[in-house]
């Protein structure tokens, strides 16, 4: 055993132990493997930063029998998989600066998360480990982190500490983004595309939460999402877009005719049409991902589903659905492709949206003047000369210029 001087890690004791979390879990080895250990006395158990680096307690390890130390190592990668770090960091922009408490929170978060369904069939659940049934709650990091509190259910979980690759803030043992050994945001997005590509093609190995985390690796949030919620913002802030009028009583130090209720102008949020191209140039999983893009979108106004239209469209539109669920939406066509007739429905609804939302091979023909409200096109990302034959005459036309244009599916930048 290479132990060296006494209260050394025991790296043989350890590697044995991912070498088990690879066997039980081999759509994971990549990431398992690419995880570089530093050994440190100030960790609690082992922990993980944004950088892929694992730090290792000895003591925690001489302590720990093998099988459990296999679901430590599939525990601690599982953080990075699943961007606890940014997901952390993304909750605190939206809810205010978080001291060590509400960082601890997010550890517990995060690990109820992952300990719903990554033990048993191979990986023995080490001694502490937390699970939602302790806290009765339901499944994803966010969901936890809206309904519990510190307190006298989590007094028996201060020692948790994952690591800053868990919940985001970084930790005096860090090496940070200088240190040795970490890998680059590159790096780190191929070890994920790595372990998605696995997951994705040897699907009955993998539970319900890794498939879904792998259909989630494989549509990242895009570039046109946030462009998206640009144009609905612009929408709402439009002169004309998005505005009502209300007798409700103002303010009492507003400036204005006294005993008199006079009429004002209200925001609401912007009406979405999306317009989905399904003819039959449109894959099933283009559709798929269409479908995503409608739930992106309802998330984008607030998820007012009333606010949502969704049109299916090839030659001609054929159905329109109020929003209910996406994966309820029946998107019909297969036949040749004019989204004019798209645009055309949309602008007769009342009442009429104040975006529309094309979601296309782009291969169609495009409305000639531009509709009186803002307009995102996404086109469906294909390789090799976007799915056309590169010797065919023919060429599609390009998207209108008075259309935001964006690829659904192109990497972030």
């Amino acid at each position: 055993m290479t132990r060296g001087a006494p209260g050394a890690l025991d790296l043989d004791k350890l590697f044995a132990a991912r070498l088990q979390a690879a066997r039980a879990r081999p759509y994971l080895a990549t990431a398992l493997f690419a995880l570089h250990t530093v050994e440190s006395r100030r960790v609690p158990t082992m922990g993980v930063d944004r950088h892929w680096r694992c730090y290792v307690s000895p003591a925690f390890v001489d302590r720990t029998p093998v099988e459990e130390l296999a679901g430590v190592w599939v525990h601690e990668v599982s953080h990075l998989l699943r961007d606890h770090h940014g997901r952390s960091d993304r909750f605190v922009r939206a809810h205010g600066p978080a001291g060590p408490a509400e960082r601890l929170r997010m550890n517990i978060a995060a690990d109820c998360e992952i300990n719903d369904d990554v033990f048993g069939d191979g990986l023995v659940r080490p001694a502490g480990a937390v699970e939602p049934r302790h806290l009765d709650l339901p499944e994803l990091m966010e969901d936890y982190l809206r309904q519990f509190r510190l307190g006298p259910r989590t007094e028996h979980l201060a020692w948790l500490d994952c690591g800053s690759g868990a919940d985001g803030l970084e930790r005096e043992w860090d090496l940070g983004p200088d240190g040795a050994h970490g890998l680059s945001e590159q790096e780190r997005d191929a070890v994920r595309f790595r372990v998605a590509q696995g997951i994705i093609g040897r699907p009955g190995n993998a539970s319900k939460g890794w498939r879904r985390w792998a259909q989630e690796a494989f549509h990242p949030p895009q570039p046109w999402r946030q462009l998206l919620g640009a144009a609905l913002r612009s929408a709402v802030s439009g002169p004309g877009a998005g505005e009502d009028y209300t007798y409700g009583r103002p303010a009492r130090r507003a400036a204005g005719v006294p005993g008199v209720v006079l009429p004002s102008l209200r925001r609401r949020p912007p009406r979405v049409a999306v317009v989905v191209d399904t003819s039959g140039s449109v894959s099933d999983a283009e559709l798929g991902s269409a479908l995503l893009e409608v739930a992106a979108i309802s998330r984008a106004v607030g998820g007012r589903r009333d606010l949502v239209t969704v049109l299916a469209c090839d030659a001609a539109t054929r159905v329109v659905h109020p929003l209910c669920r996406a994966e309820g939406i029946g998107l019909v066509g297969g036949g040749g492709t004019d989204l004019r007739a798209g645009f055309a429905k949309a602008l007769r609804s009342r009442p009429r949206p104040d975006v529309i939302v094309a979601l296309t091979d782009g291969q169609t023909p495009w409305p000639s003047t531009p509709p009186p409200c803002r307009t995102v096109v996404g086109l469906f990302d294909r390789p090799q000369a976007r799915g056309w034959d590169e010797d065919s005459e023919y060429v599609p036309d390009a998207p209108p210029p008075w259309a935001r244009t964006v690829v659904i599916g192109a990497a972030a930048a």
